[in-house]
């Protein structure tokens, strides 16, 4: 019988940890949604509807810093210069403060990739 090389096995691991990245970056928005429970106190998801946070309503694709009629974002945020994304979702809800140093949002942050790739997908079907 033949062994693999370890060329083959470090691509076949490879492979492996490529398809999974894969899997959780697309999340499951039914899970998302649940997982938004937690953050409805600060957050909504209807257009305009701001509360001690912004409306995430659409916030996938707008600016950082620029909800409508929301004014306490602090200026770290208002001046970020990024357009929300799933890189920059994943690593705000990563660590929101490694993000925007003065960000005013008090939460320590999500830990587990497969919740944020959830939350994000999730956060992409409220437009």
């Amino acid at each position: 019988m033949t062994r693999p090389s370890p060329s083959f096995l470090a691509l076949a691991a490879a492979a492996a940890v490529l398809a999974s990245g894969a899997a959780r970056a697309d999340g499951d928005p039914a899970a998302g949604e649940k997982l938004f429970r937690q953050c409805r106190s600060c957050h909504a998801v209807e257009p305009d509807k701001n509360r001690v946070g912004p409306s995430l309503h659409g916030v996938v694709g707008r600016p950082a810093g620029s909800a409508a009629g929301f004014p306490g974002y602090s200026e770290g945020l208002k001046g970020a210069g990024f357009v929300w994304d799933d890189t920059r979702l994943d690593a705000y809800l990563t660590n929101p403060k490694a993000v925007i140093p003065d960000s005013r949002m008090s939460f320590a942050g999500v830990p587990g990739a497969e919740e944020r790739a959830n939350l994000i997908a999730y956060l992409k079907t409220v437009r």
